[in-house]
């Protein structure tokens, strides 16, 4: 008994720490800390400067506002340069704006959401700041679904501004677009003008459609060059519907030029 006390007396408090060490370590590691981490925050809560929930929400709130005001601004911004734009025209134009546009087509189509209700027919052709568009290809009672003169399909009528060269202008998935002439010299250099021609069928002329990028006069069977349009094609939301009626032709000629899109 003499032995025992004398060994618990000389290392018992020592044994008692380790013991103690221990079963700490097991315990918090059964729990994950969980009980400390929560005895750390109830300590240390009276000192955090969060902001209560409520304080969070109307920050949220605010940011949420602020963001819708930038916003309206921007499309306040973009329908004052429509509302100048139109005013270059001297029929009555009927404004637009874009509500659906496939990632997978974005060079092709575009939706509209103007349609019969405010006398929108297929054939009608579309602008916006800059240039040409597109034209009606399909009008449902309150939509209507724009093909683009980039799409690879359209071909659009037109001429260089400065010099009267003709051609057309053949749509791509993204620019530039190809320029082939009906001559076989044209004069035509970079920085060149493009509009809509009188030959153009299913477009009014005079339209603006871009500008020449380069010049490629060795291109076989027809020289050609590329071409940037001057539309905003990868950002648009607003545009201009333009009544248009085309000339009457006969069915064969007519269902050609659909086809061909010029």
């Amino acid at each position: 008994m003499f032995t025992v006390r004398r060994w618990w007396n000389r290392f018992g408090s020592p044994f008692f720490m380790v013991g103690l060490v221990i079963a700490v370590a097991i315990f918090l590691r059964h729990t994950q800390g969980g009980p400390i981490a929560e005895l750390y925050s109830q300590l240390t809560q009276p000192f955090h400067t969060s902001p209560p929930p409520q304080e969070l929400w109307v920050d949220a709130r605010v940011t949420e506002l602020e963001t819708r005001i930038v916003e309206l601004e921007q499309q306040n911004q973009k329908l004052q340069e429509l509302i100048k734009y139109s005013s270059n025209y001297r029929t009555e134009l009927i404004p637009a704006s874009v509500i659906g546009r496939s990632v997978d087509h974005w060079w092709e189509q575009l939706f509209l959401d103007q349609g019969h209700t405010r006398g929108v027919k297929e054939g009608f052709i579309v602008s916006a700041p800059g240039g040409l568009v597109g034209r009606v290809v399909e009008v449902e009672e309150n939509t209507s679904r724009i093909l683009l003169i980039s799409d690879p399909t359209s071909k659009v009528g037109v001429k260089i501004a400065r010099s009267g060269a003709i051609g057309y202008v053949r749509g791509a998935k993204e620019q530039p677009a190809v320029m082939e002439f009906f001559d076989k010299v044209p004069e035509v250099q970079p920085g060149d003008k493009i509009v809509t021609s009188e030959a153009s069928f299913l477009f009014p002329a005079g339209i603006p459609v871009g500008t020449v990028d380069r010049v490629d006069l060795e291109k076989s069977p027809a020289p050609e060059v590329t071409v940037n349009f001057t539309a905003p094609f990868d950002y648009l939301e607003w545009v201009l519907i333009h009544p248009f009626e085309m000339p009457q032709l006969p069915n064969s000629q007519s269902e050609e030029l659909n086809q061909n899109q010029r």
